[in-house]
């Protein structure tokens, strides 16, 4: 087959690659990371590129205009390779998935616990002290009796003994690879070992023997692997203190915004093993950073946790994901058994333990188990819900006797992505927007940075460094709302043609310009589109009525729920009264909503510091009800209701109706 060399600029990478191969692809292969919220389907139009020499075939779209074209741009993911090429690759389509800030990693990781904070015992946010300390993996020194005439037991049973003294473990076991070598060992350390145990699928594991006493180096690591994010923090398990943390994010996003998308990806050739490894991958630097940073030798750390929606559990540990979107839509496993892990390509001390946080469904993963682990929703006579904003948006509703659970199909929206000028939630993203009435003069926040009014009224100037690159999630709600109150947006999300030098007809209808190209780091104005407020309405509709639906099954009504929990990074940052305001979140009082960032991470370090919180979990996925709205009759009603701004029925939503909001 033959083959062309392709450059990458202004990365200046070069690779080659076969004749026939897309520009995408063949910029995966080179680590350059094209925005491609479509997977590569030619929808989203997001993956465009300049082609500088080389010859090309392309399939035509209506994504890339006359005027684009003439500049030479193509689509990434239609353009096949005929020749050696030099493409470049403007910033708009760059997709940055280089390390987060300080900064960008707070906003993510806001929750239960801070990073500095000795975690004595566990505790829920409802602040009950509920989890037994118990390691997933403990070291234990041992000084063993040394054989004579009287006592003649084998080394492994005199070992076995000697634990058993100490500690009730009535099943146990090891590997071939420690007997090999137990003879020996427990003469050169003149019978002074440390063990390494582990909690293994209902039994106890003897994982590892060390000669000595180096039971106080005992290390384990807590994983969300998030659709968007993929979120560490090192632990030390004798003490239970978070050490450091990390976040980043997650490289499959080269194949797709949303889990589906990964799912058909999955299926190509060679393309498991490539989401497999953009997991795995990332997740290796991030503990190799970790235990640089805190001086540990990785041989020291003996387990770790992860929780993550279905999907990406499969992915993790390279399970065909194929039939979570075949009806019936049943996973491979939602009870993955503790394997090594090395068996799933990640490095920590080569016997050392992995184990994933049980799931509910498909659709229902074990981030939302360790959501309701770590928020307590199963422990607590009052109604509350769990809403965890995502890609995927799940809920759970219940208390300690019954957990229900739904999944909304809210795409990437609120992440950033299939949304003009959409971007995640990092530097330069608008997060906080204010409109005047009347003037429509606009204020807005970046992340990194803050903007207000110039002298002359009419542009807002820029404080610090950060200019305006797009707009993320909890920027949208804001923009939303804030058009809403200044009367520029009617209840179908349709902008109002005022004369106005913010408000124009531009490629995809009518939009609102938010900042001006001049002031952005952008190649163009910001704006918002019809487009962009129809996909954030569909996003809000399916959130809210996927909730609605639930509490309406139960023959219940929103005023019997005592507090709502808003879980997930986007989660940090949302405006509640601007969120119901657009018809987001129900109408209640602002009390009861309650912001817990990343509740799986905090429910994932829960479980690893303590076997007690493990066995509960397992309960928790057991026992939650998954509720499938594609077959409820009336939900199809719930969400046609929910579109529009904020809702159909403003009774609902009176703080709106008064005009409080």
């Amino acid at each position: 087959m033959e083959k062309f060399k392709i450059t990458f600029y202004p990365d200046n990478k070069t690779i080659e690659v076969e004749k026939g191969k897309n520009i995408l692809s063949a910029a995966i292969s080179a680590g350059v990371y094209i925005n491609s919220s479509c997977g590569g389907d030619g929808v989203c139009g997001r993956c465009k590129v300049i082609l500088k020499k080389g010859q090309v075939i392309t399939q035509p779209t209506g994504r890339i205009s006359l005027d684009e074209r003439k500049k030479g741009f193509y689509l990434a993911c239609l353009t096949t390779i005929q020749s050696d090429l030099d493409v470049e690759v403007p910033s708009e389509s760059r997709l940055d998935l280089e390390k987060l800030s300080p900064e960008e990693i707070d906003l993510r990781l806001k929750g239960l616990y801070s990073e500095s904070e000795e975690v004595e015992p566990p505790e829920s946010i409802l602040g009950e002290e509920i989890f037994v300390h118990s390691p997933l993996a403990t070291k234990l020194y041992l000084e063993l009796p040394p054989p004579d005439l009287e006592d003649k037991i084998s080394d492994l049973e005199r070992l076995y003994r000697q634990i058993r003294r100490i500690q009730d473990i009535p099943i146990m076991q090891t590997g071939l690879s420690n007997i090999r070598r137990l003879g020996e060992l427990l003469r050169a350390s003149d019978w002074k070992i440390t063990l390494t145990l582990g909690k293994r699928n209902g039994t106890t594991e003897l994982v590892l023997i060390e000669p000595g006493n180096t039971s106080h180096k005992n290390f384990g690591l807590a994983f969300d692997i998030g659709t968007t994010t993929i979120s560490g923090q090192l632990v030390d398990l004798n003490t239970k203190k978070v050490l450091g943390t990390k976040a980043t994010y997650n490289k499959q996003a080269s194949f797709g915004s949303d889990i589906i998308t990964r799912i058909i990806y999955a299926q190509e050739q060679d393309g498991l093993e490539k989401l497999h490894h953009a997991v795995i991958d990332g997740m290796n630097q991030m503990i190799q950073e970790l235990i640089h940073e805190h001086n540990i030798d990785l041989n020291d750390v003996n387990c770790i946790l992860c929780a993550g929606n279905t999907t990406m559990v499969h992915l993790l540990l390279r399970v065909d994901p194929t039939y979570i979107r075949r009806q019936p839509y049943v996973p491979v496993a939602n009870f993955v058994p503790t394997i090594r892990a090395s068996e799933a390509g990640i490095k920590i001390n080569p016997r050392g333990l992995l184990s994933c946080v049980p799931g509910i469904s498909s659709y229902v993963g074990g981030d939302v188990t360790a959501g309701v682990l770590s928020c307590g929703l199963d422990s607590t006579e009052d109604l509350s819900i769990l809403i965890d904003i995502g890609t995927n948006g799940e809920i759970v509703l219940g208390n300690r006797d019954f957990l229900i659970s739904a999944s909304a199909s809210a795409g990437p929206a609120f992440e950033g992505s299939g949304v003009s000028c959409g971007m995640r939630s990092s530097r330069g993203a608008i997060q906080k927007v204010k409109i005047t009435p009347g003037d429509f003069q606009v204020t807005y926040n970046t992340i990194g940075t803050s903007t207000a009014l110039s002298a002359d009224g009419e542009r807002s100037r820029t404080i610090g460094e950060a200019k305006p690159h797009g707009i993320c999630g909890s920027g949208y709600i804001d923009i939303i709302a804030q058009v809403l109150r200044a009367g520029l947006l009617d209840k179908n999300g349709k902008i109002k043609m005022l004369k106005h030098r913010r408000i124009r007809d531009g490629e995809y209808g009518r939009e609102f310009v938010l900042a001006f190209k001049e002031e952005t780091d952008s190649t163009s104005d910001i704006v918002i589109t019809e487009v962009d407020i129809e996909n954030i309405k569909r996003a809000k509709a399916a959130i809210y009525s996927a909730t609605a639906a639930l509490v309406k099954y139960m023959a219940l009504d929103f005023s019997k729920i005592k507090k709502i929990f808003i879980a997930g990074g986007f989660g940090t940052c949302i405006d509640t009264d601007n969120a119901i305001s657009i018809g987001l979140l129900p109408d209640l009082d602002r009390s009861k909503f309650i912001f817990v960032g990343n509740s799986s991470l905090a429910g994932a370090r829960a479980i690893l510091l303590s076997y007690e919180a493990m066995k509960q979990a397992n309960e928790i996925a057991k026992k939650i009800t998954y509720f499938e709205l594609s077959v409820e009759p009336g939900y199809m009603d719930e969400y046609m209701a929910a579109l529009f701004f904020p809702h159909t029925d403003l009774s609902k939503f009176p703080s709106t109706k008064e005009g409080r909001l």
